[in-house]
């Protein structure tokens, strides 16, 4: 009687546990051909799914690989590109006029670190960023120096910087350069000694 209420407990306990196994097993593939299936939706999205991926606080600093895949053809010219160090240079000269800088990346971010003086209006990735950013625009004289900058991933992937640059560049900027963060601010900004800021 007793055995039979063991075999009959351990048959329900084995039934419960595979039946735990699918369920997790049936969870972990409807997640992976979720992002499988969202990788092949284009940069943007891709640059949201790599930084979900990170933990918080500043961006990758070892420079770890992503896939190197080009977004296509730039809205800017190589006269519009701007190299950290000469905006380094801008910025520690107290007899320059200084450009306007816009941060166009997430807010996580620039709370760990930006440049200084540096704009956040949100990321020029999202409608809203985006939008923020042009109602700014409205009352900025169009032959203001405007430097936008993201950094939040490398440069060949950022969500951010192309919708910023395109959006101010359509209306009507026309002394506009974006800096150039190779592979993201900590590792071409922030660990070559530039100054940055922190907080809101």
């Amino acid at each position: 009687m007793v055995m039979s209420l063991v075999r009959r407990l351990l048959s329900v306990a084995c039934a419960l546990g595979l039946l735990m196994l699918l369920f997790f097993l049936g969870i972990f593939l409807a997640r992976h051909k979720t992002v499988e299936a969202a990788r092949g939706t284009g940069p943007v999205f891709q640059g949201a799914l790599d930084l979900a991926a990170w933990p918080e606080g500043l961006p990758r600093a070892d420079g770890s690989p992503l896939e190197n895949q080009s977004i296509g053809a730039e809205p800017w010219t190589s006269s519009q590109i701007l190299q950290p160090a000469d905006l380094a240079k801008v910025l520690a000269d107290p007899k320059r006029k200084k450009p306007v800088i816009l941060y166009v990346g997430f807010g996580f971010l620039y709370r760990s670190a930006h440049l200084p003086g540096a704009l956040f209006h949100g990321p020029a990735a999202k409608p809203d960023g985006l939008e923020d950013l042009k109602k700014w625009a409205k009352d900025i004289p169009r032959g203001q120096p405007i430097v936008i900058y993201c950094g939040c991933c490398p440069w060949n992937r950022c969500p951010n910087v192309r919708p910023a640059f395109t959006a101010l560049h359509e209306l009507g900027f026309v002394r506009l350069k974006v800096l150039f963060l190779e592979t993201d601010l900590a590792t071409n900004w922030v660990q070559k000694g530039f100054p940055v800021e922190k907080g809101t």
